[in-house]
């Protein structure tokens, strides 16, 4: 449990706590820093408070047991490699304040969908290889609006692959 107060989870401060099974963070977390639960293997699930702006390169890399994730409205970058190879995780929805998915981000995970807002601008190359059972992204912006999106497509041909709904309104929770 990291007590209310903290506002950063520092570069590698829990890197390779493989035995680590849950994280209590609270909502005074700003940043997670890069590295920072890589190769947490034994993590299932993780929420990230609102206030968390900022998610670090490789930041839950190697998750492989991570199942689950909420990520918070703050953000808006998700940092290369930053779930990379989380070999558990089936689906994702990132938040409408994010405007960059970066290089490997999603790589090997085991999406089967995810929910992409029409505020990304940006996916960058090999973000989501590896996503063999990636069948359905559901986007929020219209057909131009997803034509207009700067891809890398280095290795991105999973999600193009998959099927593409548009003008998709998500569900309140």
């Amino acid at each position: 449990i990291i007590p209310e107060g903290v506002t950063t989870i520092g570069d590698n401060a829990f890197r390779l706590c493989e035995n680590l099974v849950s994280i209590d963070i609270p909502d005074s977390i700003t940043t997670i820093g890069d590295f920072a639960f890589m190769n947490c293997t034994d993590l299932t699930s993780i929420v990230l408070p609102n206030g968390v702006t900022y998610i670090g390169d490789s930041a839950f890399s190697g998750c492989s047991s991570l199942t689950s994730v909420v990520l918070p409205n703050g953000i808006t970058s998700i940092g290369q490699q930053a779930f990379f190879a989380c070999s558990s995780l089936t689906s994702v929805s990132i938040p409408d304040s994010v405007t960059s998915i970066g290089a490997h981000a999603f790589f090997n995970c085991n999406l089967t969908c995810v929910v992409i807002p029409d505020s990304v601008t940006t996916i960058k190359g090999w973000a989501f290889n590896g996503c063999t059972n990636l069948t359905d992204v559901y986007y929020t912006g219209s057909e131009e609006d997803w034509e207009n999106i700067s891809v890398d497509y280095s290795y991105n041909t999973t999600l193009f692959d998959a099927t593409i709904h548009y003008n998709y309104v998500p569900e309140e929770e």
